[in-house]
């Protein structure tokens, strides 16, 4: 039950809330809006300032949304916004070879969202739309409160609670915090919670293109001795870009004008599309894996990069962390039902396990796909080739990867069932 002590702990306090997040970017918010239309209080803290969260336009950054993630999104009341500002990926195309020489097999994976009955895999969604769409329902939302520009500086527990310290003196109290606030989560430093991880000697170069010919909703993951690419739909002749490169190479790339960068694409791209041009700024940040050894610790839970960073080779990690969210927003609002006191140790344990080993799983998985195609040993390629000769002709093993990639595996919580 609820401990009696936390009222007059937490009533002494200014700023008082049932859930403390700990950053803004994407699953804080989905999260501060499950809890609030659970009846929870929540305050979510962000360290960029809402002036640039309104003046963001495109940008190049886009998500690869499982229909699972979708879902969720809908259950939020969101998806009505963003739906027209999406594109359906309708076809999954996945293939092995060399940069300028194209595939190196005729066997490739073909995934096709007619052989679930579903619908679309998933969405492609730019970060500006998403974003946009969690600040406007945060924004009508009265049960959450936003501090936008603040860091937080100290953290503590205490009787039946915990208090936050920001950057501009100003102390939040609250039931619970989580830890948003990405793989170098001052929330679970703070927390004493440790992270194991390795750097893969990598760098994603990440960019839009816009193309001659339309791409159909059709996704494309061609992998290459130093990395994969994966070519993304996006609405209209445009795709996002999620290409990786040894970090050295990558440096070198980055470091080109538009041009120039354009020139050692096209060799990797190909040219199934027509002409190519850059829209939109470019980033590129380095690859590694990076899990924390616990999602929670007293009063406190972890969700998203903060607790699971993963290689974006299966377009995996948002998506990761939306079934965080809707995991932990779960287990909360039926323990606050149950009159659990909903930080307990044994309430925080039935969302750690609940996700910790399915997390693990796809991090093990991301990293041995990593290791496996990111190479050009002629052992591996020659067993590629033929894992993948096989997937395409088994419909029902096709299949399980289908509804894998559409986040529909696995126990699945409540705001992700449709």
């Amino acid at each position: 039950m609820d401990n009696p002590v936390a009222p007059a702990i937490l009533s002494s306090m200014e700023n008082t809330t049932d859930i403390a997040i700990v950053g803004g970017g994407l699953n804080g918010p989905a999260l501060a809006l499950a809890l609030a239309q659970a009846g929870m209080t929540v305050t979510i803290i962000d360290a960029l300032s809402r002036p640039v969260h309104d003046d963001a336009e495109f940008d190049g950054r886009a998500y690869a949304l499982a229909l699972a993630s979708v879902r969720l999104l809908r259950a939020l009341g969101l998806w009505d916004r963003l739906a027209g500002d999406t594109q359906p990926m309708l076809e999954i195309k996945v293939s092995d070879g060399r940069a300028g020489e194209g595939p190196l097999s005729p066997f490739f994976v073909h995934f096709d969202h007619a052989e679930i009955e579903e619908g679309p895999m998933g969405h492609m969604c730019e970060d500006r739309f998403l974003r946009r769409a969690l600040l406007a329902a945060m924004d009508l939302e009265p049960r959450i409160t936003q501090r936008t520009g603040e860091t937080v500086t100290g953290q503590e527990t205490a009787p039946g609670g915990a208090i936050l310290t920001l950057a501009s003196g100003e102390r939040v109290a609250a039931r619970l915090i989580v830890g948003s606030d990405g793989r170098q989560s001052g929330t679970a430093r703070r927390a004493g919670i440790a992270r194991t991880g390795w750097d893969y000697g990598q760098t994603a170069l990440v960019c839009s293109i816009e193309h001659e010919r339309p791409h159909h909703g059709i996704a494309h993951q061609f992998f290459m001795p130093p990395g994969p690419l994966a070519i993304l739909p996006l609405p209209g002749n445009v795709s996002n870009i999620v290409w990786s490169e040894s970090a050295a190479t990558a440096r070198d790339f980055a470091a080109l004008d538009d041009a120039d960068f354009l020139h050692v694409l096209r060799p990797r791209f190909g040219d199934f599309l027509g002409e190519i041009a850059i829209k939109g700024p470019r980033y590129n940040y380095p690859l590694g894996l990076s899990l924390a050894n616990r999602f929670i610790a007293e009063r406190v839970a972890l969700v998203g990069d903060a607790a699971h960073g993963l290689h974006p080779i299966a377009g995996q990690g948002l998506n990761a962390g939306l079934r965080d969210v809707a995991a932990l927003a779960q287990v909360l609002t039926e323990a606050q039902r149950r009159g659990e006191d909903i930080a307990a140790p044994d309430v925080l344990r039935r969302y750690e396990q609940w996700r910790r080993f399915d997390t693990q799983t796809l991090a093990l998985a991301t990293d041995a796909s990593n290791r496996l195609f990111s190479n050009d040993n002629p052992l591996l390629r020659a067993a590629r080739h033929l894992g993948m000769g096989a997937l395409g002709a088994m419909p029902g093993l096709r299949r399980g990867f289908i509804r894998e990639a559409a986040g529909l595996t696995g126990e699945l919580p409540a705001l992700m069932k449709g």
